[in-house]
């Protein structure tokens, strides 16, 4: 027999800062489950570098920060949320001061530095040194072990969101989730009165990633299937500064170095982002992203350089210890020599579609933190408004979840996972192969610079793709692996379908086919609805 269902009252899929600030704010009032793919702290958020957005100092304003996020988002920011991320970004802070985040003091000014990154006009980046994301994760993972209505569960995968409408009720809502223990290979069903989708994005779905391997794009695929809708596919971020080298595996390189001086080189040792933005290392990530790619294809170069070694030794170890400790790890001295860097797939700006409460299309299913499209991103998203948009809508999901706990029927009895009619697959490496090839096609074909050609090309690989993988995933018990794959190919062919659909360049979208941004008419969102029944 299968194992028995669990039941809870909030489901949360992911346990990096939107899954735990939404799990923290809800638990007092109700029972929460929060599901980990990998370790409990295993998470985008982990990696996270550089810091978070607020307007912390008195000559900053909100104004400022929304002004500076549409400037960066190309003009397809929501105004209306980009303004209540802003004004609810101090509050957000305090609330990881008072969890015991340990953020960076400024001991001059007598409060918390604050730096400044990309597209921002003022220093308003509060963080924890170079590794603000791990403080955070370690924590609140930390707050979450002591809290009593809290049960985490490391190591399981979800399979996909069980609906009424799976169930043969009419009205159709979210009541749970089955998900695979990825050491014992058994399913087994959670309902739930409320899920969370926290699963981040979908970066791993490109060969070259500053993610962890977890970044499949499991919540984005499974609300597609659930019936949900997804927005702006075609704006991935690729983050411009990662570590070259054939040894490191993802590793960030913190845009807070170009904020604090670091300059871009060519093997030559020549300045070149001037050329591209007078903002030169302080633009967009798109613009220096695709500056880069400009450079290394021009000259055929593996890789170029960033320089901070032109400040003194303490103020680079003293506020980039990781990255300091990363690099001599590997042979560089980032005091005394430039660091290779290479650009890789970063953030996924578009996502399942949510309004100003994280409520998806599906009842009772809520999507926060990379997953969710908020709209606050645009075409292009500003740094360090990533964890921002993460606590902010955690925040959001759990206040609407308190609101409606008087008034949500407890979920119905789920059926046991059916694996009667499938087998033990004896063809692993169909997995490995498409695996490969998917991230190979995509990174070529719908990386930093698209063309038609190119897009159709990827559309005619990824439509073979998803037909084997249905094929696959019907005939043989799921792995996690299989389960990774089926996702990325569903992600893969949103974000192509996407960005078949965007005839321009804008923001992170840049093709040679429509190299000019179109403003003869307002910028639209591109929106995917689901075939009903898909």
């Amino acid at each position: 027999m299968p194992p028995e269902p669990v039941t809870c009252d909030v489901l949360i899929l992911g346990s990096g800062a939107a899954g735990l600030s939404a799990a923290l704010n809800v638990a007092d009032r109700a029972s929460v489950l929060v599901v980990s793919k990998g370790s409990l702290a295993e998470s985008c958020t982990l990696y996270a570098q550089g810091g978070i957005a607020a307007v912390l100092d008195a000559g900053d304003s909100i104004d400022s920060h929304v002004n500076d996020t549409q400037a960066a988002g190309g003009g397809m920011c929501h105004e209306d949320v980009v303004r209540y991320t802003a004004e609810r970004a101090p509050d957000a802070i305090q609330w990881l001061i008072d969890m015991g985040v340990p953020f960076t003091l400024d001991e001059e000014h007598s409060g918390y530095h604050l730096t400044r990154e990309g597209g921002h006009s003022h220093r308003r980046i509060i963080h924890a040194a170079d590794a603000t994301g791990r403080a955070i994760e370690q924590t609140l993972l930390e707050r979450a072990r002591q809290h009593g209505n809290i049960t985490l569960l490391d190591q399981h995968i979800a399979v996909d969101l069980i609906t009424t409408a799976k169930l043969g009720q009419a009205q159709n809502r979210c009541v749970g989730a089955y998900v695979l223990d990825r050491a014992s290979g058994r399913v087994r069903a959670i309902a739930a009165r409320f899920v969370v989708l926290a699963t981040g994005g979908a970066s791993k779905v490109y060969l070259y990633t500053s993610n962890p391997d977890l970044a499949t794009g499991d919540g984005i695929a499974m609300a597609w299937r659930a019936g949900c809708r997804v927005a702006n596919m075609e704006f991935i971020q690729f983050h411009p500064t990662c570590l070259y080298h054939p040894k490191a595996r993802r590793f960030l390189i913190t845009e807070a170095i170009r904020g604090e001086g670091g300059r871009l080189l060519l093997p030559s040792g020549e300045p070149f982002m001037q050329c591209f933005d007078p903002r030169g290392e302080l633009a967009p990530r798109d613009i220096v992203a695709r500056a880069i790619d400009h450079e290394m294809k021009r000259l055929g170069a593996e890789h170029l350089l960033l320089d901070i070694s032109h400040r003194p030794a303490e103020f680079i170890t003293n506020h980039f210890p990781t990255v300091y400790q990363t690099c001599l790890h590997y042979g560089i001295d980032i005091t005394r020599e430039p660091i290779p860097i290479v650009p890789a797939a970063h953030f996924t700006c578009g996502g399942v579609m949510t309004d100003l409460h994280a409520r998806t299309d599906l009842a009772n299913l809520y999507a926060a933190g990379e997953t969710a499209f908020t709209g606050l991103h645009g075409a292009n998203r500003m740094a360090s408004n990533s964890l921002l948009e993460c606590l902010v809508f955690g925040q959001a999901a759990a206040d609407d979840i308190c609101s409606r706990l008087d008034d949500v029927p407890a979920p119905p009895l789920l059926p046991y996972w059916d694996e009667s009619r499938v087998t033990d697959s004896d063809e692993e490496v169909v997995v490995s192969h498409n695996w490969e090839e998917l991230r190979r096609f995509m990174w070529d074909y719908v990386g930093i610079v698209r063309t038609n050609k190119r897009l159709e090309r990827a559309k005619r690989r990824i439509d073979l793709l998803l037909g084997e993988i249905a094929d696959y995933y019907g005939n043989f018990r799921v792995t996690n692996d299989l389960l990774e794959l089926r996702n990325l190919a569903t992600v893969a062919d949103l974000i192509i379908r996407s960005a078949m659909a965007r005839k321009e360049s804008r923001g992170l979208h840049y093709t040679l086919d429509y190299p000019q941004r179109d403003d003869t008419l307002p910028p639209q969102d591109t929106i995917l609805v689901p075939r009903k029944g898909a």
